[in-house]
């Protein structure tokens, strides 16, 4: 029996010396904790924070039609980017589901940077390859980049330590090539996962631990320290936004997982017919936030019940919040039953618990 070989980060001995807890994730060795996740959740909602997300795939989509190839296998209109424009977006697939959600980078007229979810990557990139019928030309240069995610309100006065570019200038879902920590063409995006602010970079591989160290070393006064993928997933949880895999796959359609704002029917992609007339002919479920009111803690795959036991939908995501102190949690719930306000049941360990659907964000951020 052949074994899988487990990938590891240029930051993978770093972990190791400040004691991460590793999980295998993605087919990747990642942290998921140093000092704990409730304590590394607080570290960058209220101050500075680093996430080792270099396990993120980067495909380079570059040539006189690269624009025309991500217009069809992407739901947003990537016409609206310009030079130094980030966009986040899906990719449908040929029966109305998400084969991925992705940022797309416009670096300049014919190059594009496609930024995707870890465990896709092989399955983005063969169906990109077989969508491609233009004069483009498709790179995986994941293997050879290192992504660090520097979240929190103190992160621009960190980083702004390090480079001449004005960070306050940088607008959100925009990006500059630049030198940062002495690193050249380092791609300084102000974007992430977390509702915290902050700002995302990618370098080449030979620069990871000289970012890591110079990032820690401007960051002391802030109280910056190493934050785990347990933290990054309460985070993007009471923020309400979708994790692959969980809240969005296969199976559900953008429309269905309130990505309506992100498909633009002003133009035609991969199956757009199809999520058209979804559209027109309205959803029959939907994903909603709620909180419990009862003790238990949601998780994916527990059943969601009326009064009556019956049936409305399923899980998707659930935690304990750790800015709220109650339990949180995402699920498809069946359109009519989907109101804020509506009483719902959970079925924890074959109990009804009892939650009520909000709307989202849970945590509003300053």
């Amino acid at each position: 029996m052949e074994t899988v070989k487990i990938k590891k980060t240029a930051f993978n001995a770093i972990h190791h010396l400040l004691g991460a807890k590793m999980v295998d994730f993605a087919g990747y060795e990642m942290p998921v904790q140093y000092k704990g996740i409730n304590h590394e959740h607080e570290t960058v909602r209220n101050r500075v924070g680093v996430f080792d997300v270099s396990h993120m795939g980067e495909i380079l989509i570059q040539g006189k039609e690269a624009l025309s190839l991500i217009q069809k296998i992407t739901s947003n209109d990537a016409a609206k980017l310009f030079p130094g424009k980030v966009q986040y977006s899906c990719m449908p697939n040929d029966t109305g589901g998400i084969i991925d959600d992705l940022l797309v980078y416009m670096i300049s007229k014919d190059d594009y940077l496609l930024v995707v979810n870890a465990s896709n990557i092989e399955k983005d990139l063969n169906w990109i390859h077989e969508q491609n019928s233009f004069d483009a030309q498709v790179s995986n240069i994941s293997d050879s980049m290192s992504l660090l995610a520097v979240q929190g309100p103190k992160a621009q006065q960190v980083l702004q330590k390090l480079t001449d570019v004005s960070l306050k200038d940088l607008e959100y879902y925009t990006f500059t090539i630049g030198e940062l920590a002495h690193i050249p063409n380092a791609l300084l995006s102000a974007t992430g996962y977390t509702g915290a602010g902050g700002f995302e970079i990618y370098v080449e591989n030979r620069y990871a631990a000289h970012l890591w160290e110079a990032i820690f070393e401007a960051g002391k006064e802030e109280g910056i320290e190493p934050i785990g993928l347990g933290a990054r997933d309460t985070l993007r949880l009471e923020m309400g936004y979708c994790l692959y895999g969980s809240d969005i796959d296969d199976y559900t359609s953008p429309l269905e997982a309130g990505l309506g704002w992100i498909t633009k029917f002003n133009k035609d992609f991969v199956h757009s017919g199809f999520l058209k007339i979804q559209k027109e002919k309205g959803i029959s479920k939907k994903l909603v936030g709620f909180e419990m009111i009862d003790k238990g803690v949601p998780r994916h795959g527990y059943e969601v019940w009326n009064e009556n036991q019956e049936i409305l939908g399923t899980v998707t995501s659930g935690t304990m919040s750790p800015t709220l102190k109650i339990p949180i949690g995402m699920g498809y719930i069946s359109v009519e039953n989907s109101a804020v306000g509506n009483e719902i049941f959970i079925n924890i360990r074959n109990k009804p618990t009892k939650a009520i659907i909000v709307s989202l964000p849970f945590v509003n951020v300053k």
